[in-house]
């Protein structure tokens, strides 16, 4: 079937099935085949929003499209001038990050770091799980930020974007060059990672601990294993992620769960399993997010859960828009990580009523920033004045 078919069949369609069928035009002419992509979440890989020309495969008839190679991770590297990254947002707890690498090979359909690959001249889609930036001299250049006059202590957050522990890290380090660099200057990082890798850091993170500087933050977004595989194809497991739990609590570190997303009709309703089973492996904290679907990543995940879900499709995306305002998002401070009305008062109500049924908190215990102390300041330099 062609895309002026569907074109076809979307114009007479019942006004309940118009969703479904805007999502098979959609993918019509770019839903890349499945042997190119094995072992990827998503199956589209349009152009960057900000490319001049829209480019899509279809069979002319000329060139068998099953003989082209599939999508294998490609690493490039990416020489920024400064490392840490500020924000001003009302609606996260950290004002400075780090990020390791750009795109991720974790590949988490819903991801909502997916769009800024636009600005990298690729795609949202595929390109955001195989074509991956490295950023080797980050180690060095925290190093000089830290070591610059007048710097001030604070929390950075890392894996707040992309997962520092994605595959590649097992290659590269990156993040554990970071981790050594904070250790020495005693200063406090906070962690967020879907990956059993991190406890190849253990060392560096129990010594850190034992001063209150660091905290990890595991995020579970299902039990079931199929679900994680399809949603989050390059991922640790479930059980993997609630083992890395029980090892860094049982290391003295501060260690939380991290809910996200909740996608209405797919995973919200293990929301009290995942706390529960958390709660058992050692996390004593816990969070949650909405499902957010920002610029790209909406029409991918409609595309990944009508191949996958078709048959819960128009349910997903109906509570999905009302929690929205009746769009697939909304970005407004204060909504965009809960989401509004019924429906999102309801998952509310009952993140509530497990954490404090378990004596889990929301809020972490602070930490310390009083014992920084700066870099020797190699390699900075220095003002003309």
């Amino acid at each position: 079937m062609n895309e002026q078919s569907l074109a076809g069949q979307a114009a007479f369609a019942p006004a309940h099935t118009a969703d479904i069928a805007d999502t098979m035009i959609v993918s019509a002419g770019l839903r890349i085949d499945v042997d190119r992509r094995r072992g990827r979440a998503a199956g589209l890989n349009p152009s960057g929003r900000f490319e001049p020309l829209r480019r899509e495969a279809f069979d002319d008839g000329w060139q068998n499209l099953e003989d082209l190679p599939p999508f294998k991770t490609d690493v490039q590297i990416e020489k920024p001038r400064t490392v840490i990254t500020r924000n001003e947002s009302p609606d996260i707890p950290f004002d400075r990050s780090i990020n390791p690498y750009r795109g991720c090979e974790h590949g988490c359909i819903y991801c909502f770091a997916r769009p800024t690959h636009a600005y990298m001249g690729l795609s949202a889609g595929l390109d955001f799980e195989a074509k991956l930036f490295a950023k080797p001299d980050a180690a060095k250049l925290l190093e000089r930020e830290l070591a610059k006059p007048g710097y001030k202590p604070r929390v950075i957050a890392i894996g707040t974007n992309t997962d520092p522990y994605q595959p590649i890290e097992k290659e590269w380090r990156i993040m554990r060059q970071i981790l050594e660099v904070l250790e020495k200057a005693n200063h406090p990082v906070s962690i967020v990672t879907k990956s059993v890798m991190i406890l190849r850091d253990l060392d560096i993170l129990s010594a850190m601990a034992e001063r209150n500087l660091v905290r990890v933050s595991l995020s579970v977004t299902t039990l079931d294993r199929k679900l994680a595989r399809t949603m989050e194809p390059r991922a640790s497991t479930p059980t993997r992620r609630l083992e890395a739990i029980r090892a860094l609590s049982e290391a003295g570190i501060q260690t939380s769960v991290l809910a996200a997303p909740m996608i209405p009709a797919l995973n919200d309703h293990e929301l009290e399993r995942i706390l529960d089973a958390a709660h058992a492996a050692g996390a004593t904290e816990a969070g949650y997010v909405i499902l957010r679907l920002p610029l790209e990543v909406s029409p991918l995940f409609r595309d990944w859960l009508l191949q996958n879900y078709p048959e819960r499709y128009r349910h997903v995306m109906s509570l999905v828009r009302s929690m929205r305002g009746g769009k697939d998002y909304d970005a407004e401070f204060g909504k965009r990580m809960k989401g509004a009305g019924p429906y999102a008062w309801q998952i509310a109500r009952r993140f509530e009523m497990a954490t404090k049924r378990l004596g889990m908190t929301r809020r972490s215990i602070p930490l310390r920033d009083d014992l920084f102390v700066p870099p020797d300041g190699s390699g900075v330099q220095l003002s003309l004045l």
